[in-house]
């Protein structure tokens, strides 16, 4: 039991272990949060009865943006600016509505158009390892079915720390993209929620700040979660070489 408190490949696995369910708990808040404070807002008029993408289209306007194309997506919470198209697609629940909590997630969007046309080193940086992360997503869940159905995903074997040192590659490589993910997200938030301050009454501009913050948690959620399945893989694969 010592060994627990005095090996720190050991005290980092129980580390990771007992910040496990914490870190669910908060992803899930966060998740109920976003869609309860949007809920919230969604049914608050803005004064000015301008939909979602007349605010962005004005907001693009006044950053000097002029090259983005619109598209419509089904879903809530859908929306999102594809920037190899440049295309900003909005959803149902936000594209004609006047809410404040339509043009907070509208204005996010725009928010990430902005940062692309003024290549903002972290959303070129995301857009770079879109295709990286995605080829090693895809080789996540073969190599851990593999590993544990065969028993090879043991830090005690040379076959096993392949499969775990394979494993905490692409655990890196998500690490590292929701890193770079959380200040593309926080500026694009900051750009929507400083234009619409200019534009806006006090009151609805801290709305959308709100609405905005708890979009934000989900990805620091996500963060939390890769970075802590990292770190376990590391623990793991630590073990077996203090074995050695």
């Amino acid at each position: 039991m010592d060994r627990w408190f005095s090996d720190p490949e050991y005290l980092l696995y129980g580390i990771t272990l007992a910040l496990f369910l914490p870190c669910v708990l908060f992803g899930v808040i966060a998740s109920v949060r976003v869609n309860t404070v949007f809920g919230k807002y969604s049914r608050i008029q803005s004064s000015s009865g301008i939909s979602a993408q007349g605010y962005v289209r004005n907001f693009l306007l006044a950053s000097g943006v002029t090259d983005i194309k619109f598209a419509a997506v089904r879903g809530s919470l859908t929306d999102n600016f594809n920037p190899t198209n440049n295309t900003i697609s909005l959803s149902d629940s936000v594209r004609d509505s006047s809410s404040i909590g339509a043009i907070g997630v509208a204005c996010h969007e725009a928010g990430h158009a902005i940062q692309h046309a003024n290549k903002y080193f972290f959303s070129s940086l995301r857009l770079k390892l879109v295709p990286i992360v995605n080829f090693a997503s895809k080789l996540m869940w073969p190599i851990y079915i593999i590993g544990f159905i065969f028993g090879l995903a043991s830090p005690y074997t040379a076959i096993g720390r392949g499969f775990l040192i394979a494993g905490l590659v692409v655990m890196g490589l998500s690490m590292l993209f929701a890193l770079v993910t959380l200040p593309t997200e926080f500026n694009a938030s900051k750009r929507a929620h400083d234009y619409l301050k200019t534009c806006m009454s006090k009151e609805e501009a801290a709305g959308v700040k709100k609405v905005l913050r708890a979009a934000a948690m989900t990805y620091v959620a996500s963060f939390m979660l890769s970075s802590l399945q990292f770190l376990r893989i590391l623990a793991i694969l630590m073990m077996g070489r203090r074995r050695d």
